[in-house]
């Protein structure tokens, strides 16, 4: 009889483990009330991945949807030859155009999309008539120090403008040993501050400046090489070396590789335009009247360059780029430098990048062999 009870006491168990219950009360077990409301799953807390947009001076989707509507700031920077040292906060810039301006230097304007999160820039510099026009295609808010007061002066007029100094907030003196007018420096953060206390800081043109490639597309032009590529203005050759490992051109100057004046690095960009045109002197003898119509010129990326043909025009209209035969040209995503040098005077060199088990005799022999 014993035996007998043992054995149903066993057969009940086997029962409930075979239809997950538990005699005990165990995780699993069947409700007490099948009526209740089954408990809501854990609450996941991992912030949502914020949407990203399209910077469009770069063509990279690295932007938060408050960051694409920001108005772009265009920064005068000085380009003498000793002031190249102190230069920095051009690796913050998107697109840095470069032309004469007046005694055959050249003077650059550094285009900041997200110019608040830019830290310092300078040296800062007087505005100049084609850099406003340059500006103003861009939606910019056009910062400086001065202007030709005869020719620059009453274009200013035409575009949202700053003329800062050490009175502004976010405008400061820094010693770097050259003369006082070479030391103003401007930090993106609290002038962004200031200038959207005067400006409207947001802006409705978003346009791609350009027919940007995918960011993780590797824009293959079929033209020759250009794994260097110097351009000549008047006192100073701009020159740009490709790096085949970061796929970025590196400024060089005077045969010296160029780094910015408070993070040391590298000056690089993805892109390098060369815009051909006709530059003259203004009436005065000394200014320079830089022709912002169109031209012909070059375009390089990735090692290669082929020749384009460019348009601009009006004040606000942007710069179009297209191949010999009017076609829109596939630009690499990435930062950009836009030379615009005078065609009667500038001849640019393209070269091929030198194996490096040459030695320096043939390397000398190459090089000199494709400048001629």
């Amino acid at each position: 009889m014993f035996k007998k009870i043992v054995a149903l006491v066993l057969c009940v168990i086997t029962a409930f483990a075979v239809s997950g219950c538990s005699l005990f009360g165990a995780p699993g077990s069947v409700d007490a009330n099948p009526g209740s409301t089954p408990a809501a799953p854990a609450e996941d807390n991992t912030p949502a991945e914020p949407p990203t947009y399209y910077n469009p001076l770069t063509g990279i989707k690295n932007l938060s949807e408050e960051e694409a509507e920001l108005r772009p700031v265009a920064v005068m920077i000085n380009n003498i030859t000793d002031a190249q040292a102190v230069q920095t906060g051009l690796n913050y810039a998107d697109i840095i155009y470069e032309t004469e301006v007046e005694g055959g230097i050249t003077r650059l304007m550094a285009v900041f999309k997200n110019f608040e999160a830019a830290g310092q820039i300078g040296s800062i510099r007087s505005a100049r008539y084609p850099y406003v026009d340059l500006a103003l295609a861009h939606d910019a808010i056009y910062v400086h120090c001065g202007q030709d007061p005869t020719y620059c002066a009453p274009h200013l007029k035409d575009i949202n403008h700053m003329s800062v100094d050490d009175n502004i907030e976010g405008a400061e003196r820094i010693k770097n040993g050259l003369s006082r007018e070479h030391t103003l420096y401007v930090f993106g953060n609290k002038l962004w501050k200031t200038l959207t206390s005067k400006f409207s800081g947001t802006t409705s043109k978003n346009d791609l400046w350009q027919k940007f490639a995918d960011e993780n597309e590797t824009v293959k032009l079929e033209g020759e090489a250009a794994d260097r590529v110097e351009i000549p203005f008047p006192i100073l050759k701009t020159v740009f070396e490709y790096d085949k490992e970061t796929g970025l051109y590196t400024r060089y100057s005077r045969g010296k590789k160029l780094a910015d004046y408070v993070t040391k690095d590298s000056v690089t960009v993805k892109n390098v335009f060369i815009l051909l045109t006709k530059i003259t002197d203004y009436p005065d003898g000394k200014h320079r009247k830089v022709n912002l119509s169109g031209g012909e010129g070059y375009y390089v990326t990735n090692g290669t360059y082929i020749p384009i043909k460019w348009q601009k025009g009006d004040g606000n209209a942007p710069i179009k780029i297209t191949d010999q035969n009017g076609n829109a040209v596939k630009v690499s995503a990435g930062r950009s430098w836009v030379c615009i040098p005078n065609s009667s005077t500038c001849k640019p060199v393209f070269e091929a990048a030198v194996p490096t088990e040459t030695t320096t005799t043939e390397k000398t022999s190459s090089t000199e062999t494709k400048k001629n």
